[in-house]
């Protein structure tokens, strides 16, 4: 009697042991006695069956939780509480390798899934909750999401540099006679606008009775009254300069899209159709400097840009008139692309030379040819335009100014109010008081 309390003392259990199981495979308890009797609460979960006098071979069959209870040869029992789940590994190795950073925990109950754990972003954690699809009907997603680091902010420099440089040259000759060798008339050659006779008389004396207006005197005018002949030459050189230097600067948060606009709207009349057919309503289209970028750093080191910046004005030469209002077209330049570049590092994302020369010669047949003189009966022009445009990007990371620190503000050429100075004898916040 004696030993075999002792025994059942050794044998005794402070509580049910634990014991989890995937389904699939199997197991083998160690029993620390000769085993009398065992007893599963569901054979379909969980197949035990004796192996030898002290070990009992567990096979997981199905999901889910059962009791063990094994009986010794000496009376004592012992109890054991298993759990079946499914065989996860391969979804932890597949986390694990996915997210090595993150701190993500699996665990199972018959056929859901429940993640746990902490992530860094809740795309990390809609990713693992879409791999853990195959794993399991329901998936119970408790991921927390951790507060990320402040986002780093991102200044974009962009530089519009044009140069447009226009040369013209021109030459042409008109003669006019109000009657010399009694002949009245002209000879242009095309390349300006010529005399134009307005009253002509018939009869002898046609130089009296003849009348030319001109519309033009061209540069050189000469006349010679004893001769009733007149020559109008033309012959001038241009040349035009136009030079853009636009630097819009922008400042935005690491993967969020920013722009802005400098400029303005101008309005363009619309005609309406249906039942308001022939109404005319104004709709604006803006014009200016404008800027749009969205910066994302990338594990390289390097910020990856989509960019798209502009520059436009009002160009009133080719201007659209229409129903008594005056459209001005729009001149623009403008591009987007995606380019990839370190901090400070600069680009040039677009650039553009275009030279042009345009020669139209007029001459009248015949007299055109003749030497020396035929260079009076033809007109030359001349043009000549080059342009050369440059749009250069440079993105930094920039961080706020701090408490106390200068702030850059515009500087100023004069003060904009001067302070008030008070009257000694009238403070400005004193009051009279009547006796």
């Amino acid at each position: 009697m004696l030993l075999a309390a002792a025994a059942a003392a050794v044998f005794a259990q402070a509580g049910p042991e634990q014991i989890k199981l995937t389904v699939g495979k199997s197991i083998v308890i160690d029993y620390p006695a000769d085993i009398a009797r065992i007893s599963t609460s569901n054979p379909d979960i969980v197949d035990a069956s004796p192996v030898t006098a002290r070990e009992v071979l567990l096979h997981g069959k199905g999901f889910g939780t059962v009791t063990l209870v094994v009986w010794s040869k000496t009376g004592q029992r012992n109890f054991y509480n298993i759990d079946v789940e499914q065989n996860l590994e391969p979804y932890r190795q597949l986390l694990k390798e996915t997210f090595p950073r993150e701190d993500i925990h699996v665990q199972s109950s018959r056929d859901s899934l429940s993640l746990t754990g902490r992530v860094s972003s809740k795309e990390v954690a809609d990713r693992a909750a879409a791999l853990a699809g195959p794993f399991g009907k329901t998936i119970v997603n408790n991921l927390q999401i951790m507060a990320g680091p402040v986002d780093k902010q991102i200044l974009l420099r962009v530089k519009f540099a044009e140069l447009d440089r226009t040369a013209s040259n021109q030459f042409a000759v008109n003669l006019v006679s109000t009657g010399a060798t009694n002949t009245i008339g002209r000879v242009t050659s095309g390349g300006s606008p010529a005399p134009t006779p307005v009253t002509i008389s018939g009869g002898t004396g046609l130089a009296a009775n003849s009348t030319f207006t001109i519309s033009d005197a061209l540069n050189i005018f000469a006349f010679r009254p004893d001769l009733n002949l007149g020559v109008l030459l033309r012959a001038l050189q241009q040349r035009n300069l136009l030079q853009i230097l636009a630097e819009p600067n922008l400042v935005t948060s690491n993967g969020k899209e920013a722009s802005f606009l400098v400029g303005g709207e101008f309005p363009i009349p619309v005609l309406q159709g249906g039942g308001n057919a022939g109404a005319v309503t104004i709709q604006f289209r803006e014009f200016g400097i404008r800027l749009t970028f969205n910066p994302q750093l990338t594990e390289n080191n390097t910020i990856r840009l989509y960019v798209k910046p502009e520059v436009s004005s009002l160009d009133f030469a080719n201007a659209l008139s229409f129903s008594g209002f005056t459209i001005p077209a729009l001149s623009s330049r403008k591009m987007e692309t995606n380019i990839e570049l370190g901090e400070g590092q600069s680009f040039v994302i677009a650039g553009l030379i275009d030279n042009r020369v345009t020669e139209t010669i007029s001459r009248i047949p015949g007299l055109a040819n003749l030497p020396v003189l035929g260079n009076l009966f033809k007109s030359k022009q001349l043009d000549k335009n080059n342009t050369e445009l440059v749009v250069m990007v440079t993105p930094e990371i920039t961080m706020p100014l701090q408490p106390g620190e200068a702030k850059p503000m515009p500087a100023m050429p004069r003060e904009f109010m001067a302070p008030a100075t008070p009257n000694a004898a009238n403070p400005p916040n004193s009051t009279r008081r009547s006796k």
